[in-house]
């Protein structure tokens, strides 16, 4: 079997993946004969018990958050406009108008390292609906594969972005702005893959119980351990 699915995994890297978090994501997607599994976010009903930790779940809703706010930095529009133009000087007092590249720069590198902190913290989820949303993530980003190379962000094996400085400074800042800006197709759609990541986090985080890596239970609300679980 060659090729790649449809969350940019190559097949021939199947049996390092299997037993890691991204497995998981996978799995989120495919039922046991390959069929792709439904888009159905809801989650069972007939438990109160969750399948992840309270510390999961916080960081999952903490780090969907940074996303959904690095996303929401680089819509701004108007006067917050990051891709309004401003004049700049160089180093002859020569003025011409452009775009603010280092402001831009630090912005994308912020959605990016957010972005692969969610991917981590969802793939320690056990939560199919969370692990949908971050495999929805994971699939518009590579689906974007070119684009993002043009503006100098790449993926790597583990499904992570690493953006290059130097070529996303020299690349066309308007491809970025088309990327990222406003209603963009792949910024909106990441924030809005983070947003259901974060709010199935919340939803797991109000059933009763609580698992813990011990095998016992936790209550949530109770004992405050949601909010307390990153310190």
């Amino acid at each position: 079997m060659s090729g790649s699915d449809m969350l940019g995994i190559n097949y021939s890297d199947w049996a390092t993946i299997k037993s890691g978090s991204y497995f998981k994501l996978l799995n989120a997607y495919y039922g046991k004969n390959g069929q792709i599994s439904g888009s159905d976010d809801t989650t069972s009903s007939s438990t109160s018990t969750s399948k992840d930790s309270t510390k999961t779940l916080a960081a999952v809703e903490e780090d969907a958050k940074g996303v959904e706010k690095s996303v929401a930095a680089l819509q701004e529009t108007g006067d917050k406009s990051l891709f309004k133009e401003v004049t700049k000087t160089d180093k002859d007092g020569n003025k011409t108008a452009g775009y603010d590249t280092d402001a831009i720069y630090k912005a994308v590198k912020n959605f990016t390292d957010s972005y692969n902190s969610l991917i981590d913290e969802v793939g320690n989820s056990n939560t199919k609906s969370i692990l949908r949303a971050g495999a929805s993530m994971v699939n518009v980003t590579d689906v974007n594969r070119k684009s993002l190379s043009d503006i100098g962000i790449s993926i790597g094996a583990d499904n992570k972005l690493t953006i290059d400085e130097e070529k996303f400074k020299k690349a066309d800042m308007r491809k970025v702005k088309v990327m990222f800006a406003d209603n963009s197709y792949y910024g909106t759609e990441v924030k809005r893959q983070a947003a259901r990541a974060e709010s199935f986090a919340k939803s797991e985080a109000t059933k009763a119980n609580t698992y813990q890596k011990t095998g016992s239970y936790t209550y949530n609300y109770r004992t405050g351990e949601l909010y307390n679980s990153k310190i």
